[in-house]
């Protein structure tokens, strides 16, 4: 049997990137799981495909209910949805901090304060949040961005010592740079491709961008059973870019 045999999961953002191949994981491990996106256009028949936008409280809480009816309660929280920005601290205007804001921080907030009555219930109850690098390492130009992800490491300690009684932990992963849409989408913008993408992989030291799949196998062990003693916590899923300062 799997350990996530009889469990049900939600995954924002989970129509790409990390957020589908988080939700394959799950499923394959035995887990029920619905995908909550604004698009859910490609989402294999094995989730249960939602449309969510995190922005909107009425529509987060209807979709964690619908969620919930489907896979017959809630057990796992994957709050993944979130969105990037790029410049110094001038670059953006106050609408784009706002905007930026209200779906990497607030976004997680209103997932997480509908889906509680949900996991209350549960005897295996645990959110992961999806932080980053930049929470914990000064990145140039991702002024904005990297705000937004100091936030969610923050939120992640203290919603841990606010439901640890309860029985719900809450732990967040921060990945480094890793190979998804969405980066893509920033390198094919850049005017030289293919030397972003090498900048990109060079200032992680194991010279690669991180597989959407290694992330998922960190929310999967957070989400787990098996790390029943773990909360409070952020787990490294950056190649090392954090960490470590190698010689040249």
């Amino acid at each position: 049997m799997s350990d996530f045999d009889g469990l049900a999961a939600v995954v924002t953002g989970g129509a790409s990137g990390i957020g589908l191949a988080t939700a394959t994981l799950l499923a394959r491990s035995g887990a029920g799981v619905a995908v909550l996106d604004r698009s859910t256009d490609g989402v294999p028949d094995s989730l249960v495909a939602l449309e969510c936008d995190v922005t909107d409280d009425d529509t987060v809480r209807a979709a964690i209910d619908q969620a919930a009816d489907r896979l017959g309660g809630l057990d796992v929280v994957v709050n993944n949805a979130g969105i990037g920005a790029q410049g110094t601290v001038e670059a953006n205007d106050d609408d784009e901090w706002h905007r930026v804001f209200d779906v990497n921080v607030v976004g997680m907030v209103r997932v997480a304060r509908a889906a509680l009555p949900w996991l209350r219930r549960s005897s295996h109850a645990a959110i992961v949040n999806v932080c980053s690098v930049a929470a914990t390492a000064g990145l140039p130009n991702r002024a904005l961005y990297s705000a937004t992800k100091g936030a969610v490491l923050s939120l992640t300690q203290a919603m841990a010592a606010d439901h640890i009684a309860e029985g719900i932990r809450v732990n967040c992963v921060n990945p480094g740079t890793a190979d998804t849409p969405w980066v893509q989408r920033l390198l094919d913008a850049a005017p030289d491709p293919a030397a972003e993408r090498a900048a990109l992989e060079a200032r992680q030291p194991t010279g690669r961008l991180v597989p959407p799949d290694d992330v998922a196998a960190a929310i999967a062990y957070l989400a787990g059973p098996a790390s029943g003693s773990v909360t409070g916590t952020s787990l490294a899923v950056d190649g090392g870019m954090q960490g470590l300062r190698l010689r040249k």
